[in-house]
């Protein structure tokens, strides 16, 4: 496996990529959920390449870009040991040599709802970073987990609406079996919260079989988690939710149950 954190690098690494190349973009902190994207990438491409690069422009200005967990070497062995050929783990001047780009991917309406709402600016920096990345890494077809399913979903109109020739695919979200999704954030829970965090999915479960009002009576039971929204949206029940100082997003599918493309409350 070989690491490049240079685009030098990258260019002189990346002829060595044959055949069908995928690639799995993270911010480290890698966890058994990437796992899932790398081994599936590993399963379907003739080569792999994964990216390393916290970004700066998805974090607003109270957020924790600071103390995001890094877990450097601990990424290299889990990508060797999912048989990556090639890892790009550029640093912030690498990525905007030119300092924080003025010009930057619009996500359109469905951008500034949810996430988009409660985190201004969150996918316009999402969306550069991956269309960067794109071109830097000029992959066939790209991974990314479907609990980040907004992100997903305006990873693949940007494929589209640019002529990206990228086939972009989501892979199932992985959890433990309790039922939390697997993020890097919840390193961030104690034990107490990470308790309580497990509201979120029964939440969604409820609101599924019964819609949202018997999510947001789930999330009652437990005072102490603070949601931010539950809604069904592009065949999902989405919701966001504060568990401490950590905020945790997670869907599930509802495409059998004929639910109105949006719909449902912000508490």
């Amino acid at each position: 496996m070989k690491v490049a954190t240079t685009r030098e690098e990258l260019r002189a690494a990346r002829p060595g990529l044959t055949g069908e190349v995928a690639v799995v973009m993270t911010m480290g902190a890698l966890h058994a959920g990437h796992e899932a994207l790398l081994r599936r990438a590993r399963a379907d491409a003739d080569s792999v390449l994964l990216t390393i690069f916290v970004n700066p422009l998805q974090f607003g200005p109270a957020e924790d870009f600071d103390r995001y967990p890094r877990t450097f070497e601990a990424d290299l062995e889990l990508a060797r040991s999912c048989g990556v050929d090639l890892v790009f783990a550029p640093t912030r001047e690498v990525m905007y040599p030119g300092g924080d780009p003025a010009v930057r991917v619009d996500p359109g309406p469905w951008g500034s709802q949810l996430e988009g709402a409660s985190r201004p600016g969150f996918f316009h920096g999402v969306l550069t970073v991956v269309n960067k990345l794109f071109q830097l890494t000029r992959p066939d077809v790209a991974y990314f987990g479907e609990k980040d399913f907004q992100q997903l979903t305006l990873i693949r109109a940007m494929a589209r609406d640019f002529d990206l020739p990228i086939d972009v695919r989501g892979v199932p979200t992985v959890r433990e079996p309790d039922g939390l999704a697997l993020s890097s954030r919840n390193r961030y829970l104690s034990p107490v919260e990470r308790e309580q965090a497990l509201v979120l999915h029964r939440a969604l479960a409820a609101a599924v079989a019964g819609g949202v009002e018997a999510g947001l009576a789930e999330y009652a039971k437990v005072p102490e988690v603070k949601v931010d929204y539950l809604v069904a949206a592009e065949g999902r029940m989405l919701t966001a939710a504060w568990v401490g100082g950590t905020r945790l997003i997670d869907n599930l599918g509802i495409d059998n149950l004929g639910i109105d493309n949006l719909q449902g409350d912000r508490p």
